[in-house]
């Protein structure tokens, strides 16, 4: 019981985290990362905001699990539901910088916090997010998840700059440096079953 209630504060709070950094990142208007170019560019050319369109753009990806055979779990149905709703809530609450040392504290702010909260909810292995698991599911079809990645990241990135989205440093910064901070973090933040209680010895008569 301690063990799944652990797991699932820290699910909702890296979904929390992973919310602010987005907020943060898009008020810093340095440049999103790929997928915030998309979800920026849609809110601008369609309406609605940010959040709503990480909720429909994640629910719309989801459906493309359908033939990869990717099985949700429960982190992955709060992924796409809750990171768009803290998204809209801390854009809501954040004051607006107008400094530029101000805005680029907020971006680095923004990807340390994308790095721990990547950790947080892939950490507590319920489920991945929509997104990882689309790369995930094309790349056990036999392609490279590099490869797959990449693909992937560039023309969510290039969609969303046509439409508007705000492409700069801040790209560049979380492409660079969100794969090393999950890489230190994760193991970390990865909650492990109990070891197994080792079997007792034969009594020997």
């Amino acid at each position: 019981m301690a063990l799944i209630t652990r797991r699932l504060v820290q699910l909702y709070a890296g979904l929390a985290f992973y919310g602010l950094g987005i907020a943060l990142q898009v008020a810093s208007g340095l440049g999103n990362d790929p997928w915030d170019v998309l979800h920026q560019g849609l809110s601008r050319r369609f309406g609605l905001s940010i959040g709503v369109w990480i909720i429909i753009t994640g629910a719309v990806v989801m459906l493309a699990w359908i033939p990869l055979r990717q099985r949700p779990g429960i982190g992955t149905i709060s992924n796409v539901i809750l990171i768009g709703a803290f998204a809209d809530l801390f854009l809501w609450l954040l004051p607006t910088p107008d400094a530029l040392a101000a805005r680029w504290a907020y971006l680095i702010t923004a990807v340390l916090v994308g790095g721990f909260a990547t950790g947080c909810y892939i950490g507590a292995g319920l489920g991945p997010g929509p997104r990882d698991g689309l790369m995930t599911g094309l790349a056990a079809r036999g392609h490279s998840i590099r490869v797959v990645r990449t693909a992937i990241e560039l023309t969510v990135l290039g969609t969303g700059w046509l439409l508007g989205g705000t492409v700069g440093v801040g790209t560049l910064l979380y492409a660079v440096a969100i794969g090393p901070l999950t890489h230190v973090l994760l193991p970390a933040l990865t909650v492990k079953p109990p070891a197994a209680a080792p079997e007792p010895e034969p009594v020997r008569v």
